[in-house]
């Protein structure tokens, strides 16, 4: 079996000229499987990077006040550095001329339809080819193809943080396993749709419409720090009240929450089935953050200090029981 090009490592370390970049695009539009070769790399480098923690104590102790008060800041820093580490990613680089744009952009016929499925109590990032960025969270898959067309469409299953490069003409669609569409052209928004969860979707910069996907015209508009859920009656917008997008950074935060809500989030998280014998332990309220890398037994048995309670696992059935 042949090795794989060489310029495809170079390209990603950003070791490639300029004109060495679109010669590798050029041989990619042109190639299927120079193409696949790429698209392949670009998902290891995102599942080897799976990060452990980030800044967790300086995230741990940042308050909402203080997060609302630097995101605008923090953000223009964010998409500078991605702006300068991804002058040139895959197929459709941001830093990318109109007419490179129109030059590289393939046929339906030659889209590779990509997926990237991140392990439970792990996370990654990932570069889309469009240069947009998502954060993908555990227990959660995303598919997207190896180049968009008239319209970028990805389809998640579970949370991710999406920071969408503007386009006006080539709208951003994420559509999710119940049946609901974030469309946007280009903004900074976190969604969290596990399968057989209400959705909600989190707006930090820009602006976003939510819909369910056979009627786009009743659509719910979302502006810069505002919250969508969804309830058996419809959508609901509220104001953000605490940081949505801790867990990018490996933290898992709480306010004042009941301790079912916090167990269904768990159970996500983790893929454990955790049984409450006494309905009590559900109804517990709980403020609290923890390190995504901890684990779900360590994350009990620090709660089990606030509100005792005990703890049984069962690792034959998956199955975790909270009992008094």
């Amino acid at each position: 079996m042949d090795s794989m090009d060489e310029r495809i490592i170079k390209y990603y370390e950003n070791e490639l000229s300029e004109t060495e970049r679109m010669e590798l695009l050029c041989d990619a539009e042109n190639d299927p499987d120079l193409r696949k070769e790429m698209t392949d790399y670009q998902n290891v480098r995102a599942l080897t990077n799976l990060h452990e923690s980030l800044k967790d104590e300086d995230a741990g102790n940042q308050s909402y006040r203080l997060f609302m008060g630097n995101r605008r800041r923090q953000q223009h820093k964010i998409v500078r550095l991605q702006i300068l580490r991804y002058a040139a990613v895959f197929l459709f680089g941001i830093l990318s001329t109109w007419i490179a744009y129109s030059l590289l952009q393939p046929s339906s016929s030659n889209t590779i339809a990509q997926t990237l499925t991140v392990p439970d109590g792990q996370r990654a990032h990932i570069i889309l080819p469009d240069g947009s960025s998502v954060w993908v969270n555990a227990h959660s898959t995303l598919h997207y193809p190896s180049a968009f067309g008239k319209e970028r469409k990805v389809e998640l299953s579970g949370e991710a943080l999406f920071d969408i490069v503007k386009d006006d003409k080539h709208p951003f669609i994420v559509t999710t396993p119940n049946k609901h569409n974030v469309k946007v052209m280009g903004t900074y928004f976190n969604v969290f749709a596990y399968p057989k969860e209400p959705l909600s979707v989190s707006l930090l910069r820009g602006k976003v419409g939510v819909y369910q996907s056979d009627n786009e015209s009743q659509v719910t508009i979302l502006l810069p720090n505002q919250k969508l859920t969804e309830t058996a009656n419809g959508y609901v917008v509220s104001a953000i009240e605490e940081n949505p997008i801790l867990w990018k950074d490996g933290i898992y935060s709480f306010n004042k929450q009941r301790m079912g809500s916090i167990i269904k989030k768990l159970e996500l998280y983790y893929d454990v089935k955790i049984i409450v014998k006494n309905p009590a332990i559900s109804d517990l309220e709980i403020s609290c953050k923890f390190r995504q890398r901890d684990g779900v037994m360590e994350i009990l048995r620090l709660m089990q200090k606030v509100h005792p309670f005990q703890i049984k696992k069962d690792d034959e059935k998956n199955e975790i029981m909270l009992y008094q």
